[in-house]
């Protein structure tokens, strides 16, 4: 039986044993691991063949290799159509655009596979991780699994520029999308099908910025990342353009902050998937609200500058606090209680206001206190007292926002 044709795609190669028209077998779990590959003519069949072999000695599910060409313009598909007649779990598609996410879209998108993954076709990353980066995605304990070079149990190899990098990019990561996986650019990643297809509709990179674009919005819809620590060794013959790729991920990067800013990247769950959404546990939201808070006050700090030229004190606070509270409630509802989509939305606006009423009343106890102690006080004595008040506040705000507004139980009666 042949794989069937994707749109704008050429597929050669029998499907893998999982598959069967005989009533009295029964079909085992089938993983799918795609190598996608851009003029390898003379790497494709060593990688292929290794990988077979591995995978035939020691892989205890049903497997197919579909080797994604990716309109190479050397003798790769030649090598790819060989191996995939000669070798009966091997698979060949060829897409005559070029891109390394747009052939993990087409293959993974048309796949029968109870889990898909891919990996690079260097074979940086030791196969020994290959089991345990899917048995959580087959028994269902997670929704996406990622090999991880940053991991502390992880054995790595590689030049002072790659790791310098590939360091600074996962912390942008964190630091502006507030990521919380380690390494978004290992090119060893697998995901159970059914989550990953539904992901595949939102995600618009068909390049190298395709992984990055796949983890942030599997992680803003609440999905499980399971990580492997990998042994992984640098591939000197890398033929990666790192400034290219570098602006590329950028532009991606902001992209996705737009997109998650307007909540655009909500994803509707599989059944399954609703279920098992855990919620962020305290630590993180401890960090979240603190860089929050910490953006919000700036905000409020220079909101406040600029409306007291202009009214009276207690007036600019009051300003200065009702804008700045819109934006803490909100971003505090996606980023650190990790709730998404329009849902309760005003509900969470309106119990968020509480948190500004309590605020509100701090500070402009504050700011009569301070002007009846020292009626000539300047600016600057204003906004330290201001600050301090607006300190206590904040700790009342992540009290309510944590028991009440976001209460995970309380979400579950809803």
């Amino acid at each position: 039986m042949t794989q069937p044709a994707m749109r704008g795609a050429t597929a050669v190669g029998p499907l893998a044993t999982g598959d069967t028209t005989d009533d009295t077998t029964v079909r085992t779990r089938l993983v799918e691991v795609v190598v996608p590959v851009h003029n390898e003519e003379h790497t494709v069949e060593r990688c292929v063949r290794e990988l077979h072999a591995y995978l035939d000695e020691t892989f205890p599910y049903d497997y197919r290799i579909t080797i994604a060409d990716n309109a190479s313009l050397d003798g790769t598909w030649a090598v790819a159509t060989r191996l995939a007649e000669e070798i009966p779990q091997v698979a060949a598609v060829h897409l005559d655009i070029k891109g390394r996410g747009r052939a993990l879209r087409e293959v993974w998108g048309a796949s029968d596979a109870d889990v898909v993954a891919y990996m690079d076709v260097d074979l940086s990353t030791g196969l020994e991780a290959f089991l345990p980066l899917v048995a959580p995605l087959l028994s269902g304990h997670s929704d996406l699994a990622i090999g991880s070079r940053l991991h502390r149990g992880s054995a790595v190899v590689r030049g002072p520029k790659r790791e310098f990098i590939s360091r600074t990019y996962n912390l942008l990561l964190r630091a502006t999308l507030a990521a919380k996986f380690s390494d978004a650019q290992c090119g060893f990643k697998a995901g159970r099908t059914e989550v990953v297809k539904q992901l595949l509709d939102q995600v618009e990179d068909n390049a190298w910025f395709f992984d990055t674009e796949l983890l942030l919005l599997a992680e803003r819809s609440g999905l499980r990342i399971h990580e492997v620590p990998v042994d992984w060794v640098d591939d000197p013959d890398s033929r990666v353009d790192i400034v290219r790729t570098a602006l590329d991920d950028l532009r991606g990067m902001a992209r996705v902050a737009r997109r998650s800013l307007s909540g655009a990247d909500r994803l509707d769950l599989p059944a399954a998937a609703r279920r098992s959404r855990l919620p962020p546990g305290l630590g993180w939201q401890l960090a979240s609200f603190a860089v929050i808070g910490t953006l919000s006050t700036v905000a409020y700090l220079l909101l406040y500058l600029a409306a007291r030229q202009a009214v009276p004190a207690l007036v600019a606070n009051a300003v200065a606090l009702a804008v700045t509270a819109v934006f803490n409630t909100a971003a505090n509802r996606r980023f650190t209680f990790g709730v998404t989509g329009p849902r309760d939305a005003l509900r969470h606006q309106v119990e968020g206001g509480i948190a500004f009423l309590i605020g509100l009343v701090l500070s402009s106890a504050a700011i009569a206190l301070l002007h009846a102690v020292r009626p000539d006080s300047a600016h600057g004595v204003e906004l330290a007292a201001l600050v301090a008040a607006n300190a206590l506040a904040t700790l009342v705000r992540f009290v309510l926002l944590r028991v009440w507004v976001f209460n995970p139980r309380r979400a579950r009666r809803s």
